[in-house]
């Protein structure tokens, strides 16, 4: 039986107002250097000491309490060893959002599907703030067929039953699911429907990977 989760244990709150850091020039630089503070590893004190600069000025360039010169931001750049333009990346970027009305779905052909099986992408963004590429799917299962797709891609995957009912595989499991039922899984092991149970089926797929950048 399911029950509450406490925020910290279930990670971030969604329903958590933020404070629009993006219309703040200082708050966007201050976030953005304490983001690529952590993701090296450094204190603020290591970076006091590479910089020359003190940890209580550092601090608040990192809350956004100061406008930091442009020398100042030049050396954090050097020290955080990324071009100074990043700093600024967040205070620049522009957030996006797709409607699709219903009905109006772009249908896919997956590799691997089978006639009666339907794939419709719901929405896609090219680029996020977080470096994640999230692809919503509507996907139909209308016809019985001998052989099932299994797919096995990076990332992870959310599924939300609508109608119908499917046994489920992910790896050497079997999960029966019906409609409000959802399964959440690493992506990366064999997955796919096993067995159609009630046709038609319909459920909600949600892929989510990092996006990779140029080089990798």
């Amino acid at each position: 039986m399911g029950g509450l989760v406490e925020d910290d244990e279930a990670g971030q709150n969604p329903h958590a107002v933020r404070e629009p850091k993006e219309n703040n020039l200082e708050q966007a630089i201050g976030h953005e250097v304490r983001i690529l503070r952590k993701a090296l590893g450094l204190t603020v004190s290591d970076v006091a000491a590479a910089t020359g600069l003190s940890v209580g000025m550092l601090s608040k360039i990192e809350n956004g309490n100061i406008s930091p010169s442009l020398t100042t931001l030049q050396t954090l750049a050097r020290a955080l060893g990324v071009p100074l333009t990043v700093l600024f990346q967040r205070f620049e970027e522009r957030r996006g959002a797709v409607l699709v009305k219903a009905g109006e779905g772009v249908e896919l052909e997956r590799r691997g599907t089978r006639a009666g099986h339907q794939y419709n992408l719901l929405g896609h963004l090219a680029a996020t703030a977080a470096g994640v590429q999230v692809e919503p799917y509507l996907i139909t299962l209308s016809t019985e067929s001998d052989v099932f797709p299994t797919f096995q891609h990076e990332g992870l995957e959310f599924l939300y039953m609508l109608e119908g009912e499917v046994v489920y595989r992910h790896g050497d499991q079997l999960f029966p699911m019906q409609p409000g039922d959802s399964l959440f899984f690493d992506a990366d092991a064999p997955h796919g429907p096993e067995k159609l149970v009630e046709l038609p089926a319909r459920y909600l797929s949600i892929i989510s990977y990092r996006r990779r950048s140029r080089g990798e």
